[in-house]
């Protein structure tokens, strides 16, 4: 069963990577930095400073930069966990696909996938209430996931659980920041 999926994995990589048009690498490769996103991390401070009060945003501020380390040394046990190979680095594929990066670290989950939509989803529960045009965060860590796929460095799987990780952290996380708040009150 493990092998099916992993091959299936393999398969809807191959298809989505190899579908990428050359004259889009340009636009990926700038999706894929985390400093393009750099303007949108901002803006999220600024909200944060600006809907709260000085106790209450340092206190949502420490949580969201807690969120994102968490995320990321989660996502680091992980990948050293299982161990798996990224796309750019099996040889069995390399010529059915296209790499425009080339790391050499362990694939399995994304980092840009988990801190991307703990990022936008803890960020989300915030302000959703406030405004109600918030939804349009997640294109943020869609396009950075997805971007993983077209530069060659993660396969579906790497993304889905990435994701799935980065949404049950931000939610936590949340909770607690929530109650936290609400003793501030």
């Amino acid at each position: 069963m493990i092998e099916k999926i992993i091959q299936w994995d393999i398969d809807l990589f191959i298809y989505l990577n190899s579908s990428g048009l050359e004259s889009l690498d340009s636009f990926w490769l700038l999706v894929t930095k985390i400093t393009f996103w750099i303007p949108l991390y901002l803006l999220l401070f600024y909200l944060i400073f600006r809907s709260f009060d000085s106790p209450k945003s340092y206190l949502v501020t420490f949580y969201f930069l807690a969120l994102v380390l968490t995320s990321i040394l989660l996502m680091e046990l992980t990948k050293q966990s299982f161990g798996r190979l990224r796309p750019n680095n099996l040889e069995e594929i390399s010529e059915f696909i296209r790499v425009l990066k080339k790391p050499s670290n362990f694939s399995f989950y994304s980092g840009h996938a988990s801190s991307s939509f703990a990022i936008a989803s803890f960020a989300f529960f915030i302000f959703r209430k406030k405004y109600k045009w918030f939804w349009f965060i997640f294109i943020f860590p869609i396009l950075f996931s997805m971007s993983r796929i077209y530069v060659g460095v993660h396969f579906p799987i790497d993304l889905v659980v990435g994701s799935m990780v980065g949404i049950f952290l931000a939610s936590l996380f949340y909770k607690l920041c929530k109650v936290h708040l609400n003793n501030l009150a």
